[in-house]
């Protein structure tokens, strides 16, 4: 692995005629995966300057084109209701749903593409290659990175005060120095009885997906002369039940480094992926194949595990089975300790997955998303702080970006207030921070939104109708879902919104006094008790809605003291900010539902006004 000082850099660039260039943002972003996106969305959003590089060309990481792994997370493929994560990730799966029905991989890459190019403080750096890092000269921070870009031929020496690994594989922090570990802890380290009795270096496999396309007539496959032959009783614990979309088990290569053996990783699981669709079509065991061809077989690993991170905490195994709530909760989690043996498919004898689920979400601590010796280096994917047991929930995408989302909010309140990343875990650091994330439509299990700059707690509320244990008066009460009872045990059961009895109807909110409004934020129900997902597997989209959600309000009004200050006529996302040209002073607020995407009635889970 090639890793330049800057004097190197400088050495290497002369002698290759490579351009020399210097870059700065406040915040510097590696990786562009889930979790590299929402934290530099987050952090663009609050006021930071972002270099956001990627070292391919689309963003998404697993879930680009260029693997094509749907995003699960805390509600389990919708065997967890209401547990969906909110804030960022839900406005780039709604906004996908409404645009690509369709179910286009390259339509998801360009979204994103686009939600990152829009946002104006953000730097987007493809193709670029994290190739080493300048520390501080006390050695306890990171100084700069060097980008790699060989398309334009061009080097960058990249500054910033503060740095995000989300590259899955920790380059960033590797090159710091950043403490690290890889593989499997024993039972006795953390004592954790999901861990094997003794430490190794084995990590979860990696796969290569592929898909498959029907036709009218029989399509043959020729099965090029290397790939792997499988037999019945090899896929005895992988059965085969659909061909359009196979199989998170062609897995593969845990038993090996998954950095340094990448490449013998990737050309075995093209052997497996395309013996396995020799089987499928050639074996005589599945002769309603007859007419499918394969249509697209990924190129790149679909990669699981490789280094993690230190932090302040390492999550582990009790945290994640107790739902455990930390003081400085700043994302959660929910999937089940999902491990798998490392050499997967080799694995002919054990099933490909053993999963462990807690009884509710858990959450994740800000302290293990930052490194315990790099000062300024934070963290968010399958690298965070976390045991190889805990990680094997943590790792799934959703939850990935539920904390990019965190550590870009992190990164840009530790700036604008002056304080260290261990000061934003306590008192009113992690209170600020965690306000701002629920602000932003992020869920924090057990703490409501109380923001005292929010002009609407001091407001009364009415509505045209409601309906009962739906009153107009939960628009305040910080809580923006239902809460079903086994999420955990401060779930409450209750809905948490105004829902009208029909439509069109109107929620007024009427201050004491008139005050000056510049922003109105508007919180809709998008369908917590559904599954949202982008996904090629026919089985998992027709748990799915691709289109605008039924719940979601579609054509609204926005009111101060009669004068329409905000009109929506195509709404369909959950979460609106409304920035006013100009501040309006005014006593009543109206928001008039005049129609939904499908639902009959209103609903609203939360309004604010700033």
């Amino acid at each position: 692995m090639m890793s330049l000082s800057s004097d190197q850099a400088d050495a290497w660039t002369s002698a290759s005629r490579f351009v020399k260039k210097s870059l700065d943002a406040d915040f510097v972003v590696v990786g562009g995966g889930m979790a590299g996106v929402c934290a530099a969305l987050a952090a663009a959003r609050n006021g930071l300057s972002v270099i956001l590089v990627q070292d391919r060309s689309v963003l998404g990481g697993n879930a680009s084109s260029e693997i094509r792994m749907h995003i699960v997370g805390a509600d389990c493929h919708g065997g967890r209701p209401g547990a969906r994560e909110a804030g960022l990730i839900e406005e780039l799966k709604l906004e996908d749903a409404y645009r690509n029905p369709h179910r286009s991989y390259s339509q998801w890459d360009l979204l994103l593409y686009e939600k990152v190019v829009d946002e104006k403080a953000i730097t987007l750096m493809l193709d670029s290659d994290c190739i080493g890092c300048q520390m501080t000269a006390d050695g306890d921070g990171i100084a700069s990175v060097t980008v790699l870009r060989n398309s334009t031929e061009e080097i960058f020496e990249i500054t910033g005060r503060y740095f995000a690994d989300c590259s899955g594989d920790s380059r960033l922090g590797f090159e710091a120095g950043a403490d690290l570990r890889m593989g499997r802890e024993s039972q006795a380290e953390y004592g954790e009885s999901l861990a094997p009795v003794e430490a190794d270096k084995q990590t979860l496999g990696s796969s290569i997906l592929i898909t498959g396309r029907e036709y009218p007539t029989p399509q043959p496959f020729i099965a090029p002369h290397w790939v792997r032959k499988f037999t019945k009783d090899q896929l005895h614990h992988r059965p085969i039940h659909s061909f359009e979309y196979g199989y998170w088990w062609f897995e593969w290569g845990g038993q090996l480094d998954t950095i340094k053996d990448n490449e013998v990783i990737r050309h075995e699981l093209l052997r497996i992926a395309l013996g396995i669709w020799d089987y499928v079509k050639n074996s005589g065991h599945h002769p309603e194949a007859a007419n499918w061809a394969l249509d697209w077989v990924g190129a790149i690993p679909g990669k699981r595990e490789s280094r993690r991170l230190l932090g302040r905490h390492v999550l582990l195994q009790g945290d994640v089975l107790s739902g455990r709530i930390f003081p400085d909760a700043v994302a959660y989690g929910g999937w089940a300790i999902d491990l798998h043996p490392p050499s997967g498919v080799d694995a002919v004898d054990e099933p490909p997955f053993t999963p462990t689920h807690g009884k509710h979400i858990y959450t994740i601590p800000l302290r293990s998303l930052y490194s315990r010796n790099i000062g300024n280096l934070l963290f968010a994917g399958r690298n965070m702080s976390a045991s190889h047991v805990a990680f094997a929930s943590t790792r799934v995408m959703a939850t990935c970006a539920v904390m990019g989302q965190a550590i870009g909010t992190a990164a840009a309140l530790a700036l604008r207030d002056g304080v260290s990343l261990d000061q934003l875990t306590e008192g009113e650091g992690i209170r600020k921070l965690q306000q701002q994330l629920i602000k932003d439509d992020a869920y924090l299990p057990s703490i409501p939104g109380n923001d005292p700059a929010d002009l609407a707690k001091r407001a009364t509320v009415s509505a045209s109708t409601e309906k009962p244990g739906c009153e107009a008066a939960l628009v305040l009460d910080g809580i923006t879902r239902e809460l079903p009872e086994h999420l955990g045990p401060w779930a409450d059961g209750k809905a948490h919104r105004w829902e009208s009895a029909a439509l069109p109807a109107t929620l007024d909110l009427t201050f004491p006094e008139a005050v000056e409004v510049s922003e109105i934020h508007i919180t809709f129900d998008s369908g917590f008790q559904r599954e949202l997902i982008l996904s090629l597997s026919d089985h998992h989209t027709a748990k799915s809605l691709r289109g605008a959600q039924p719940e979601l309000v579609k054509a609204y009004r926005v009111y101060l003291d009669g004068e329409v200050v905000v009109s929506e006529e195509a709404n369909y996302l959950r979460k609106r900010v409304h920035r006013l040209d100009s501040p309006r002073r005014g006593s009543t607020l109206r928001v008039e539902v005049l129609a939904t995407h499908g639902v009959p009635e209103a609903r609203v889970f939360e309004v604010r006004a700033y």
